[in-house]
C-alpha cells in the first residue's frame, strides 16, 4: 500500500476491523517514512460472474452499471451515503446466493428491485418503470397499487 502523502511502500497496519456488516475491513495505516495515518477499505468483490442479457447476449458483471442505475432511480431523493452502501451489499450478497458462475439480467433486476423497495418506494417506481417498461398508465398504476397494498398491510 502506498502511503498518499509521500508515495512510500513502507506502510504499516495499526487496526483492522470489520465494517459493512462484517462484509468489508476497515484498516488503520501509517506511513513508516512520514508517519502520515489514513485509512483503507477493502471488500468483497464479484468476480467471474456473467449475466446472461434478454436477447441471450452474455457480458461479465459490472457493479457500476447495478450502482448507475440505483443512482438514476434516487435522484434528488434523500439518503445517506452509508445506506446507500449497504444497499449495494445487500444486492450482491443476494446475488452471490443466486448465481454460481450465471445470472439472468431478469433475476438480477428482480433482486434489485426487491432490495430497492424496502430503501425508498419512490426510487423503486422509478426503477421498476424503466426495468418493466411500462406500456402505460395503466400497467404503473397497477404496481402502484401494489405497492400501496403492502404498505396498508404492514400497518
Amino acid at each position: 500500500m502506498h502511503c498518499p502523502v509521500c508515495n512510500s511502500t513502507e506502510t504499516k497496519v495499526i487496526d483492522s476491523r470489520l465494517s459493512g456488516e462484517g462484509f468489508n475491513v476497515r484498516r488503520r495505516r501509517s506511513c513508516e517514512k512520514c508517519s502520515f495515518r489514513f485509512s483503507t477499505i477493502e471488500k468483497i468483490e464479484i468476480l467471474d460472474l456473467v449475466v446472461i442479457k434478454r436477447d441471450g447476449r452474455r457480458e461479465n458483471y459490472n457493479r457500476e452499471k447495478i450502482v448507475k442505475g440505483l443512482r438514476i432511480s434516487l435522484q434528488k431523493r434523500s439518503y445517506l451515503e452509508d445506506g446507500f452502501q449497504q444497499l449495494i451489499g445487500e444486492i450482491e450478497r443476494e446475488i452471490h446466493k443466486k448465481a454460481k458462475s450465471e445470472i439472468k439480467s431478469s433475476t438480477l433486476g428482480d433482486i434489485v428491485m426487491k432490495k430497492l423497495k424496502s430503501f425508498d418506494p419512490v426510487a423503486y417506481i422509478r426503477y421498476a418503470s424503466v426495468y418493466r417498461s411500462f406500456k402505460d398508465v395503466k400497467t404503473f398504476q397497477a404496481e402502484l397499487n401494489r405497492l400501496l397494498k403492502k404498505k396498508v398491510k404492514k400497518k
